[in-house]
């Protein structure tokens, strides 16, 4: 049955033993049970258990024994432990052990179905929990920040030396250019990444609350403060805090940031406690902060503090080779998103996403896609399928025009000659931006008479 819980039931009471397992299997759950501490054990290596309801006290083998090799076998196993001698001093030390909870006996049978359904719920959430936390890492793993690009390499060479250190970093880009995506996977391959990652755009909050929602404040601060409130450095403990936009933090305020880099420590908004943390703070800013040091708009201080490791994200208008990777990427992700059967992009139409500027970087490129895999009829995005002001852009390739009376066969050929151009003749790294394999290449080249230096791979 899909979803089934099963329950391991261990209680050398014969009698007891067997209502339990009544009681549970009217709740509609799958019940094991024994009366001997060693068969449980075998039975939990046999057998992957949701839960295990255990007697602390049995003959053969004691219920925290038992209780730590099921916690060996499967540390996911939630535990409840029963006792009739109400021994608190047992009950804690199986508690430290790792059991959810205890029932003395006699105990309630709506008391045992509460308890059960709790510790299930505990359980659910934990693995939901781990199960998120793992599809974040993936998400953000280095393989999932898209470009080949000689700018993008050394991107990852800095990114990959910094995720072990506790180093702050300052990361530079248009807007865009992804610099949030290169702070969260900064932190989800870090030692960190199971704490907390916690952003903030220092630029889009008024400064009056700025303060506030980075420091927190206590109850009767200010007007409105009607309950204290932990800010987001606070929340933060143990793990990343991006501020994104920290070039527009207000000047007054830059001396409280200053001293969490400098002391790790802060204090709420009309409070008196100083609490200490421990937060990595990664920065992001489209300005140039070395300017607005020279200005007096930012502190010297602070700069030097923010910018002890530097990442520079260049702009898609200056990382061309990456465009189609990029875009075959959000082709296949929202094509899956919105459940229909997109299979490429068509050349004409990425030649089209190839001459533009792209004032908007890689988040303008997302948009264009998105909007025209939902719109779209086709299984092919086509020119017609983009935004028109691609459709009246003239495109420049090989420092030819490309006019629309070109056959599709003809367009394909030139925009493959163009890329295994500008790959200078690599293969693999011109299938990559084609969207195709290296078998594919060398087919099309053959049917297109282009000649391709090496042997040609066999079918």
């Amino acid at each position: 049955m899909e979803n089934q819980v099963d329950i391991l039931v261990v209680d050398d009471d014969e009698v007891a033993c067997h209502l339990l397992q009544e009681v549970l299997k009217k709740e509609g759950y799958s019940v094991t049970a024994t009366t001997k501490g060693k068969e449980a054990v075998q039975k939990g290596a046999e057998k992957p258990f949701d839960l295990a309801i255990v007697d602390i006290r049995m003959p053969d083998l004691d219920g925290v024994e038992v209780l730590k090799a099921l916690k060996q076998i499967n540390p996911e196993t939630s535990v409840i432990m029963v006792t009739a001698y109400g021994s608190i001093d047992t009950a804690i030390e199986a508690i430290k052990a790792g059991a959810y909870d205890y029932l003395a006996k006699p105990f309630k049978m709506e008391e045992l179905r509460i308890t059960v359904k709790r510790a299930l719920e505990q359980r659910r959430l934990l693995q939901e929990n781990l199960y998120f936390r793992q599809e974040l890492k993936a998400k953000y793993k280095f393989e999932n920040i898209i470009g080949i690009s000689p700018p993008m390499f050394e991107v990852y060479k800095t990114v990959a030396r910094v995720v072990n250190s506790k180093s702050t970093v300052l990361i530079y880009g248009e807007s865009g250019t992804g610099k949030e995506l290169i702070a969260r996977a900064i932190h989800f391959n870090s030692p960190r990444a199971e704490r907390p990652f916690v952003t903030i755009d220092c630029g889009s909050i008024p400064e009056t609350l700025l303060e506030s929602e980075l420091f927190g404040h206590v109850k009767g601060a200010f007007t409105g403060a009607t309950s204290s409130k932990k800010g987001l450095f606070e929340l933060a403990d143990g793990g990343t805090c991006f501020l994104d936009e920290v070039g527009e933090v207000p000047f007054p305020l830059q001396t409280k940031l200053l001293r969490v880099l400098q002391e790790h420590e802060i204090r709420r908004v009309g409070g008196t406690e100083v609490m200490l943390i421990d937060v990595r703070v990664i920065g992001a800013t489209n300005r140039n902060l070395e300017t607005f040091v020279r200005e007096g708009r930012f502190r010297e201080d602070l700069f030097y503090r923010l910018n002890v490791v530097t990442i520079t994200l260049p702009p898609l208008r200056e990382r061309q080779d990456d465009i189609p990777l990029l875009a075959n990427h959000f082709c296949r992700l929202y094509s899956a998103e919105n459940q229909k059967l997109i299979s490429h992009i068509a050349p004409e139409a990425m030649v089209l996403l190839m001459s533009y500027d792209w004032p908007g970087n890689v988040r303008e490129l997302e948009n264009v896609i998105e909007r025209a895999i939902a719109l779209t009829k086709n299984t092919v995005i086509l020119p017609e399928d983009l935004p028109l002001k691609f459709q009246k852009e003239k495109v420049d390739l090989s420092m030819g025009v490309i006019h629309q009376l070109l056959s599709l066969d003809e367009l394909e050929k030139r925009y493959i000659q163009e890329v295994l151009q500008q790959t200078r003749g690599n293969k693999t790294r011109a299938a990559e931006i084609l969207g195709i394999n290296r078998r594919t290449l060398y087919r099309m080249a053959r049917r297109y008479g282009i000649p391709l230096d090496e042997e040609e791979e066999k079918d």
